[in-house]
Parts: C-alpha cells; sequence; structure tokens
C-alpha cells in the first residue's frame, strides 16, 4: 500500500528547496495537484508559480487546509505552524525522504546513484545520458543538470535517475531496479559513529535492488562491503579486473580526459571528457555500465558524456575577474577535496588559491589531518571559519586549528575579508576556487558580480 493512494492534493512544506522541486515535478507531471509554502522568494519559487502551483510565503497554517497529505523537508522544524495545523486536521505528514522513496515506486526501472563521493555528477551523467537517448527519464539531483536547467524532471519512460543519499539512511526508503555504488569512505561519522555501521548502510541499500548492483571495483572498502548479494553485481573500473574498463588513459586535452571502455574484453567505446579531473574518469564509466546495461548503445552514450560540462557547483567556472578564473565547488571531505584540487593543478594555472569552508565542527575535528593534507594541494589557502550547521560547538574546534596545520594559509570570520584578501593578492593567470557545501559559493559570486 503506497501513502499516495487515495490522495490528490499533496501540500509541500519548504517547496522552494532544490530537494523537494524535482519531487514536485514529478507528482504535478502525474496529476497530482500541488500546493507549497516557504520563507523566501525564489528561482524555484518562480517556477512552480509558472507550473500554476500555489505558493504561500511565509509559512501559514491555513496553507495546508484542503490538502490530503502534507510533505515536509527535514529543514522544517517540528513545531512549524504547518506541521502543527496538518495534525490538528488529521492530515498525514511525511518527511521529503519518504516521498522520494514512493516516487522512486512510481517508475518501473529506477536507477539509484549512492556513494561517499560523486554522486550529483554520476546521477547527472546517467541522466543526461538516458535524455539525449530519447528515454525521457525522470530524474531527481543534487545539483543543476544545465542540459534541463534544472535540478530534475518529470519523465514518461520507464527509468527515474535518483541520487541516494545515505545521510540518515536516506536512501533505504528507495526501491531500486538498478543500485550504483561509487565508493564508501569515512563521512558522515558524527551520525554513523563508526565506519562498520556507515558499510552496513551500503550494503543494506544494496540488498533492496530487484535487478542489479553496479560497484566500483577498484574501490575496496567497496568491495569488501557489497558481496553476497541475490541480484548480478557488475563492476567498473580502471586498476582491477572489472566488467566495464577504463584502458588508454589519457588526457587530449591540459584539463580533459580521454578514455577507451572495455566491456567482456573488447573495446565497445571511446570517451571524451569534457570536465576535468581523472576522478571524473569512475563517474563516467559508472555511468556508462548503468546506462548500457538497461540499453543503450555504446556510441549514444559516449556521445552524451563527451557533452556534459558539468553540474552546478562541481568546478563550475563563474567567470574571468582581472585574469583571474574564479570557480566554484561542492567538495567538503579530504578525497573530494583532493581529487579537486588535483584536477585544478592539472589545468595550467599559475597559482591554484582555495578558498574553503569547513563544514560541521565533527567532521573537522574527526578529518582534521586529512584536511590539512588535502588543501596543501593548493597553492595558497584562504578559509573561513566553520560553518557549523545542524551542530554546536560544544568540542572546541576552530578554523585557527586547521589554519595551523597548513603552512601559509590565512582565515577570516567573513565572507568579505576572504574575498578581500583573494582579491588584492591573486593575480592574472590564477585560479580561485571556493569549496565547501555550505555558503561559501556566495564568495565566488560576488567577485564576479562586483567586476563585471
Amino acid at each position: 500500500m503506497s501513502i499516495l493512494d487515495g490522495k490528490k492534493v499533496i501540500h509541500f512544506i519548504g517547496c522552494g528547496g532544490s530537494g523537494m522541486f524535482p519531487i514536485i515535478q514529478i507528482l504535478h507531471g502525474k496529476g497530482y495537484t500541488i500546493t507549497g509554502s516557504d520563507v523566501n522568494e525564489g528561482d524555484i519559487i518562480n517556477y512552480e508559480r509558472n507550473m500554476g502551483i500555489k505558493v504561500t510565503l511565509p509559512h501559514s497554517a491555513e496553507a495546508v487546509e484542503g490538502a490530503d497529505l502534507v510533505v515536509y523537508s527535514a529543514a522544517i522544524f517540528k513545531d512549524n505552524c504547518e506541521l502543527a495545523k496538518a495534525k490538528e486536521l488529521g492530515i498525514p505528514c511525511v518527511e521529503r525522504s519518504i516521498m522520494l522513496g514512493e516516487v522512486c515506486r512510481l517508475f518501473p526501472k529506477s536507477i539509484c546513484v549512492s556513494g561517499t563521493h560523486g554522486k550529483t555528477t554520476t546521477t547527472s551523467l546517467i541522466s543526461q545520458i538516458l535524455i539525449m537517448a530519447d528515454k525521457d527519464p525522470a530524474c531527481v539531483i543534487g545539483g543543476k543538470l544545465p542540459l534541463i536547467n534544472g535540478y530534475g524532471k518529470d519523465g514518461n519512460g520507464e527509468n527515474v535517475v535518483i541520487e541516494a543519499c545515505e545521510y540518515s539512511y536516506t536512501f533505504l526508503e528507495l526501491l531500486p531496479y538498478m543500485a550504483v555504488v561509487l565508493n564508501i569512505d569515512h563521512d558522515h561519522l558524527e551520525f554513523f559513529k563508526t565506519f562498520e555501521n556507515l558499510k552496513n548502510s551500503f550494503y543494506r541499500f544494496t540488498q533492496l535492488a530487484t535487478n542489479s548492483v553496479i560497484i566500483n571495483g577498484d574501490n575496496q572498502h567497496t568491495t569488501d562491503t557489497i558481496k553476497d548479494l541475490n541480484v548480478p553485481i557488475i563492476t567498473f573500473g580502471i586498476e582491477n579486473d572489472c566488467d566495464y574498463v577504463g584502458v588508454n588513459i589519457r588526457k587530449e586535452h591540459k584539463s580533459f580526459y580521454s578514455f577507451d571502455v572495455k566491456h567482456n574484453g573488447e573495446i565497445i567505446a571511446t570517451v571524451h571528457l569534457s570536465i576535468p579531473g581523472r576522478h571524473n574518469v569512475y563517474n563516467a564509466l559508472a555511468a556508462f555500465a548503468a546506462t548500457h546495461q538497461i540499453g543503450v548503445e555504446p556510441a549514444k552514450i559516449a556521445e552524451a558524456i563527451g557533452k556534459f560540462g558539468g553540474a552546478g557547483r562541481r568546478f563550475e567556472i563563474h567567470g574571468t575577474v582581472n585574469g583571474i578564473t574564479i570557480a566554484d565547488d561542492y567538495a567538503h571531505h579530504p578525497e573530494e577535496i583532493t581529487a579537486t584540487l588535483n584536477a585544478a593543478q592539472d589545468m595550467g594555472f599559475n597559482k591554484v588559491w582555495a578558498v574553503f569552508q569547513p563544514f560541521t565542527y565533527s567532521r573537522t575535528k574527526m578529518l582534521l589531518d586529512d584536511f590539512a593534507t588535502s588543501l596543501q594541494i593548493a597553492d595558497r589557502v584562504v578559509m573561513t571559519e566553520i560553518m557549523g550547521s545542524r551542530e554546536v560547538n560544544t568540542i572546541g574546534i576552530y578554523t585557527k586549528d586547521l589554519a595551523e596545520k597548513i603552512p601559509g594559509s590565512v582565515w577570516f570570520d567573513t565572507f568579505d575579508e576572504v574575498e578581500n584578501y583573494v582579491m588584492s593578492h591573486a593575480e592574472s593567470g590564477d585560479l580561485v576556487i571556493t569549496m565547501g557545501c555550505g555558503d561559501v559559493y556566495k564568495i565566488a559570486k560576488s567577485i564576479v558580480a562586483k567586476n563585471r
């Protein structure tokens, strides 16, 4: 039995969020009447209004009246007036992850992409391949895909492509036809407490797959964890004997790699990446394996990958100011920072400036030495204070503790101070890249906006 059974009107609290919007698009496309509410105006709110959706700003108890079901984002407080009114009226309320699971079940062949790193890029790649192959998939992506200028879309095909996040066991609400595991690494341990718990969550996720599981055959944590399933396990990799192997990897452009795909001992395609970094060979191989397994021709896959220029906040170039290239990336874990900065150093800039915003006190404390090692790949490191997000600093960790481990690094309390320092010291031919999963991207946007 589905929570959608018998429901016609669905109200979304926090409808302006990028995680909520694709779900709204899909349910609207399936004929449900959607209403929503949020705190601030924004592009997504405008899109929803243009779809004919009634949006209430700010939150108002009356907004839920007439709804058969209420969906709320994880950011909504439990004492929200709309939640309280819905419960008073006896309207069922579910968190976004629950509804995402229901959306997954609307499509017979869902492709759910998990992993500690690379989810957004790979989800975007798979979506782009299926769209260009005329499969008309629905998509739920953690970043903006330029091809559709959005975070997702409804579709009339068999597939929905979903970015499957492990945090709070969100991905265990899904029912994947095909589950993809890009890698398993130490992350979100403030939630999982131990690495074994984290690995076990990925194993439980893959147990939900009804058709197949695709895994990174070069990532030992993944291969040690994902085994003994009741569905086929298909591997991709570069170093080991996998079902899909990237061979003849070469750099034909100063920023981008090319490689051949070998499957069953035969080269079936040549892929030319238009996104920087050797780590994206893995993301492309994962997307190739997933889409080839559901019947897309190798040549069409390679063409679509070659036309993919990246997702929003994934080495996103914002512009050039006085000869200085300004970019932004979502990297917030040492492994991601390492991949991003190695890619940046591979691109031929005079100096690479890493502008980093640490995210959460527990992660910064736990991975302090790893952060210091990865950030030193940059030529210059400038940092903001830690963004605590859902945490309170009860452990007494500060950015200065990280800065002490990175020779020559500096840190500031405000974004204005960071921006002023960077732009008064960076020179023509340099790259300035803001990094972190908080709001550090505002610095990159501000630099470009002030110098148009």
